[in-house]
């Protein structure tokens, strides 16, 4: 029996004519997904939501068992380049309600590798240097969720059976589903990639931005003001996180900025499932951005990066020195203050040579600019992004330093490994579900538990001294670069989860 997926008489509220009634036409064993997300590769994006966002709806319909069809809808950011736009499909356009203001919506789409993306066009919102960091963010975004129900009339008939929303910007989606829309058998799920950023806002924003029916209030607030996330949470169907471990975590105060209680009261519907990454990308065999490949059974071309590295950056060209990395984002929550407190014994006391690439707070940028300066044989710091420069470092280190506090699941870590650059991590998030310490027993990196620079200084020690044992060295190398990072076992995982709140 086909189901109708359709919006009741009392919340039709477009301002430019009903959402229609549609239906199914296709097998109704195939589950439709609509990623909602505010960044993707490769479009646009700003960091790991983009990677998710750009490798999961392809591994979903890449799979034929999994019978799903994942599309994926974002805003339509200046960001966006020309070499897409002109191949985008122009579908239709609306104004649309915005609390009390009347905005237009454009809908454009485009297949893509596999997928089909649906962009969400408006230039007074998106048409601006940056994603995010605007005095109207809360604005924009509002308007972005209400745009998600609103394209439907223009998407082929295309109704989701589940609509996966993406942090805080996208976390009205599920709020609006549940207060406003009320599509019939379409559920929804939330995911949490950082808790850290939730949408806070004052009370104003209920009446001024966000338009919610009266009655409706409770769903976001939260401790006297208004948090976006907090309503996300609770109106979803399913919560997921991206990882197990950062799951479990957030039940506690120390990890859930503040949301440990609304998490714990949903924790029924809790899910962790961790990342992967775009192996496609990511290898060390075929990566253009490197000098020479690699694999498991010849190690060769990674000694050809290490010294092409050395030489770009005017390090002394030394084949058997361990290369320390890190690339990083220089923030507190990555535990670049564990680093600072042990990095200069370290370089003293040991030949080795240590990388830095990234950008973040001043007072961390000025510290490994001046370790630099001090060693200038020994460490050398790049203060910037660059994809390129990142792939070299991946590719010529030996060691991967990633101490984080907190870190829900962690990308570079899996990259690391994808290079044979041997990851040291604290054991939190999804850094404690990908790296196991090989002192133990088979492992593929180095760990360390408990938020302490001992703790670190001890693992680094660890991986110096295993690297000077150069057979052992090339087996643990070797062994990280067969492990299996691709995102077909975490597809396979999101799909059991999607079905346990299909209608199907």
């Amino acid at each position: 029996m086909k189901k109708n997926h359709k919006t009741t008489d009392s919340t039709k509220v477009s301002s430019a004519g009903n959402t229609p009634d549609h239906k199914t036409t296709a097998d109704e064993k195939l589950t439709r997904i609509l990623y909602v997300t505010p960044e993707t590769m490769p479009f646009a994006s700003t960091g790991g939501l983009g990677e998710v966002s750009g490798s999961l709806p392809k591994a979903l319909n890449a799979d034929p068992d999994l019978n799903a069809e994942c599309r994926v809808m974002m805003p339509l950011y200046k960001a966006v380049s020309d070499e897409y736009r002109k191949k985008m499909i122009f579908l239709g356009c609306k104004m649309i309600p915005v609390a009390w203001r009347s905005k237009y919506l454009g809908l454009f789409r485009l297949d893509y590798e596999g997928v089909v993306y649906y962009f969400i066009d408006n230039e007074e919102y998106f048409k601006r240097d940056g994603l995010y960091g605007h005095y109207d963010d809360c604005e924009r975004f509002a308007f972005f969720s209400r745009a998600v129900f609103e394209s439907f009339e223009f998407m082929d008939d295309f109704v989701p059976d589940i609509i996966h929303a993406n942090d805080w910007q996208t976390a009205l989606v599920p709020i609006y589903q549940d207060a406003l829309y009320h599509l019939e058998y379409t559920s929804t799920v939330f995911s949490i990639h950082n808790i850290e950023y939730q949408g806070n806002y004052g009370k104003e924003i209920l009446d001024d931005v966000l338009g919610l029916p009266e009655g409706c209030e409770h769903l976001v607030e939260w401790n006297g003001n208004i948090n976006l996330m907090k309503g996300g949470i609770q109106t979803a169907s399913l919560i997921n996180t991206v990882s197990p471990t950062y799951a479990q975590e957030l039940t506690d105060p120390y990890y859930a900025y503040g949301l440990d209680a609304i998490i714990r009261e949903n924790r029924f519907k809790l899910h962790g499932i961790l990342n992967g990454i775009n192996t496609k990308t990511y290898d060390p065999a075929a990566d253009d951005k490197i000098p020479a490949g690699y694999t498991p059974d010849d190690l060769s071309g990674k000694a050809v990066c290490k010294k092409a590295l050395q030489e770009a950056l005017r390090l002394p060209v030394i084949a058997d020195i361990p290369m320390l990395t890190m690339i990083t984002r220089l923030v507190p929550a990555k535990g670049v203050d564990l680093i600072i407190s042990i990095l200069e014994s370290i370089v003293q006391k040991n030949a080795i040579q240590f990388v830095i690439l990234g950008t973040g707070f001043e007072h961390y940028e000025d510290y490994f600019l001046s370790l630099q300066d001090k060693y200038p044989d020994k460490v050398r710091a790049k203060i910037e992004f660059s994809n390129d420069l990142s792939h070299k470092i991946y590719a010529a280190g030996d060691i991967f330093i990633m101490p984080s506090r907190t870190e829900p699941c962690g990308l570079a870590q899996m990259i690391a490994c994808r290079y044979g650059n041997v990851p040291i991590v604290r054991s939190t998030g999804g850094l404690r579900d990908s790296i196991r310490d090989c002192t133990l027993g088979e492992g593929n990196g180095f760990v360390f538990e408990g938020y302490d620079a001992f703790g670190l200084y001890d693992a680094v020690m660890r991986a110096i001294s295993l690297y000077n044992d150069n057979e052992n060295w090339k087996k643990l190398v070797s062994y990280d670069l067969t492990l299996d990072f691709s995102w077909s076992s975490s597809a396979k995982k999101y799909m059991e989860m999607y079905r346990k709140v299909s209608y199907k």
